[in-house]
Parts: structure tokens; sequence; C-alpha cells
């Protein structure tokens, strides 16, 4: 005895051939759906997995260190032009030299940048060399501070700025400078009066000859 059509037990009757196919169609799309999804994860998934190998593997390099500037090469450029001595400051193990250069203008200077190597020290002191300059030149560089005293470091008189801080250098707090033949030497920055004072008489034989040159 054969079998009739099968009940739907949602439609309580066979299905009919339409009814069938539409069941089957939907039955298809809701499958490639879950697919779709799976595939969406499963790609999520391995993108996450290759972007941390990348991460894990390839090697992150240090920043590349600054170049150490040839203070002597500049210094033997501008003493060429200049037709004279330059001061050149010993760095040794505690400074750095962060910028050194011939500035043009109404006066020409001579102008190196030393910084503490040692992170855990801090503030610079800044070496200006005017070129037929003297005291007067000074206040230019320090908003217009003049020197409150003269002071005694290797031999040489140096006058001695307090800038404080009052106008637009307010990083800088303490100067000091000497004449050196028709130039004048100004040490100005943020370090203490001894740290300035000890630079100062590290730079005395060149003063010396400058004095002797110019």
């Amino acid at each position: 005895m054969s079998k009739g059509p099968a009940i739907n037990a949602d439609l309580g009757r066979p299905e009919t051939a339409e009814e069938t196919a539409a069941r089957k169609a939907a039955s298809s799309k809701a499958y490639r759906s879950s697919q779709t999804v799976r595939n969406l994860v499963a790609a999520l998934l391995v993108t996450l997995a290759v972007v941390l190998v990348i991460v894990l593997v390839v090697p992150r390099g240090e920043p590349v260190a600054q170049k150490p500037i040839d203070v002597a090469g500049i210094a033997a450029d501008v003493e060429s032009s200049m037709g004279g001595p330059v001061i050149v400051p010993e760095t040794g193990k505690f400074w750095r030299v962060n910028a050194a250069e011939l500035q043009s203008g109404a006066t020409v200077v001579w102008e190196v940048t030393l910084a503490p190597a040692a992170q855990d020290e801090r503030g610079f002191i800044k070496l200006a060399q005017a070129f037929d300059a003297d005291a007067s030149w000074a206040p230019q560089r320090l908003n217009g501070i003049a020197p409150t005293e003269t002071i005694r470091i290797g031999g040489l008189e140096w006058d001695v700025y307090k800038p404080g801080n009052a106008g637009a250098d307010a990083n800088i707090s303490y100067a000091i400078g000497t004449q050196a033949g028709d130039d004048y030497v100004l040490l100005y920055g943020s370090r203490s009066a001894d740290s300035t004072a000890e630079l100062a008489e590290s730079l005395v034989p060149q003063i010396r000859t400058v004095t002797e040159a110019r």
C-alpha cells in the first residue's frame, strides 16, 4: 500500500510543490547566510593572527641617535671666515653640544649651546663670542639686563648678570661675561653660578689666546 504525501505539521496538511520549493529555498538561504557569518569571523581571526605575528616577529629598531655635531670642524670654518680664533669648549663626559653656529647681524656672534650629557642633569649654557663687541652688547641677549657685579674666575674679571625670571628670556637665570681682546665672551643659561663658573674657568686659556690674537 503506497503512502500519501507527508503531512506538514505546521500546515496540518500535505505541502504543495510550491510550498516545498519555498521551504527548501528559505532553508538554503539561511544556511548560506550562516556560512557567510562563519567565514567572516574566520577571516577576522586569521587577520588578527597575522597582525599579532607581525608585531611579535618584526624587529622594532631603536630611535636613530642624533649625529654628533662637529664643533671643531665648524669652528675651523668660522676662524677662516672671521680671520681669528674662536673659543671651542671641551665637552668631556659632562657636556654635549646641541648647536654650534655663526650668527650674522649687526654684531656677528659665534655661539655654542651646551647641555649636560646625563639625563638626570638639567639646564643649559650658551657660549657666545661676539666679535668686535664689548659689555654693552650683552644686554641684547639678556633682555636688557645690565651687570650687577664682577667676580674673578681663572684670573680674569667677569661681569655678572642675573636675569632671574623677567622678560622674554625667562629660561635664562644666570650669565657672566668677559672681554677677550676686541671680542666679548658671554656664558648664559639656566645652570647654577658654580656650574657656569666651572665652565668659564675651563675656557680661560682659550680666552687668553683670543685676547692675544685680537
